[in-house]
């Protein structure tokens, strides 16, 4: 049985800029049925390229649509996005917030959705970007054969949310966890660490983070010195998100058996899984331009997300289970921030780009 496409309004004309993308990319599922925004000049713009009205209240949003987007700041980050979400909840529009949300909020939100009988869904879109779901794909696998002995993962600030997110999901739960205390830089140097470093316990797994807890005030988009890099190490091996996006890397254990002697065996009967490449790409082998990342990764990433609220909205009995796991990230995530505190202000110059074809030039060894 088909369904008309259902009628999205998507809030907020920044990173909401991505959801239009989304949106717009799926025409037999949703239809985009306006923008909310506070009205200014290039809010009017995009409605109109985009061919829908633009709102400039929650108010003026009328009661067919069925999906709000919510793309504006919220409490956690000194905007109105939850109260947004909260007014549309409570008159039975679903809806999906962008992360991050304060637990408060995401509380507040989930009894307005009660109110309204709606579904509602808070979005840390990197956990369905394609490669991070085949890392987390891969992670499943492994935890169904092996015990988790480790994760090791490293982030700026402002993508701390979505970490913690993934890391519940590779360990296979978020509790139990915990986080110790930052550790101390070295005595007697001048150096400044650019990362903080925690020991922590996700899911029961041991876990060592390190945060570059560090924003330029007036460009907080830019300026981190990486994004997501996540290792999960069972007996087998270490499985390697390199970067947010991608590729995966699969790096089996090297063990060798030992003869009468006890030095170990190198090749030979016996030697059998030292055959095996050391270091394996798993999935896409290439990555994606930045140019491209924008234009589909990040888009395809919201379109897993309004799926998976489509079948809250269809199975009603889903709705309990996204709100618990949006609380525990939120929870865990004001754990993680209070331990770390408030970022350090920096304000680096505009970074210099190095050409590849230069750094694989200078690589090549004899």
């Amino acid at each position: 049985m088909t369904h008309a496409p259902l009628r999205v309004v998507v809030a907020g004309t920044a990173f909401g800029r991505i959801y239009l993308d989304a949106v717009r990319s799926a025409p037999q599922e949703f239809t985009l049925a306006g923008v909310l925004a506070r009205g200014g000049d290039y809010s009017v713009k995009l409605a109109a390229r985009h061919g829908v009205p633009l709102f400039t209240s929650a108010e003026a949003v009328p009661d067919d649509i069925d999906i709000a987007c919510v793309v504006v700041r919220s409490g956690a980050t000194g905007g109105p996005g939850s109260e947004l979400a909260q007014a549309m909840l409570r008159r039975g529009i679903h809806v999906l917030q962008e992360h991050p949300v304060h637990s408060t909020e995401v509380a507040a939100c989930l009894r307005a959705a009660k109110q309204g009988g709606a579904a509602y869904a808070v979005n840390t879109l990197y956990p369905n970007l394609r490669p991070i779901r085949q890392f987390l794909a891969a992670a499943e696998f492994l935890r169904a054969r092996q015990p988790i002995r480790f994760l090791d993962a490293a982030c700026n600030s402002q993508v701390a949310y979505p970490l913690l997110d993934v890391l519940g999901r590779a360990a296979g739960g978020l509790r139990p966890w915990s986080f110790g205390e930052p550790a101390d830089a070295p005595e007697n140097t001048s150096t400044p660490q650019p990362f903080l470093n925690l020991n922590a316990v996700i899911g029961g797994v041991p876990v060592t983070v390190r945060v570059q807890n560090q924003v330029h005030p007036g460009d907080p988009d830019n300026h981190s010195l990486l994004m997501h890099r996540i290792s999960l190490g069972c007996d087998a091996g270490v499985l390697t998100l390199a970067d947010t996006h991608g590729p995966v890397l699969w790096n089996p254990r090297m063990h060798s058996p030992r003869d009468e002697t006890g030095r170990l065996v190198m090749s030979g009967p016996g030697t059998e899984r030292l055959a095996v490449p050391s270091t394996s790409v798993l999935g896409e082998a290439t990555t994606r331009s930045y140019h491209e990342v924008f234009a589909r990764t990040w888009p395809d990433a919201v379109l897993v997300a309004l799926r998976g609220l489509v079948r809250d909205i269809a199975e009603p009995g889903r709705r309990a289970r996204s709100g618990q796991w949006a609380l525990a990230v939120t929870r865990a995530w004001s754990d993680l921030t209070a331990r770390i505190g408030m970022p350090e202000l920096v304000r680096p110059d505009e970074p210099e780009p190095i050409a590849f074809d230069e750094l694989a030039a200078a690589a090549e060894v004899d």
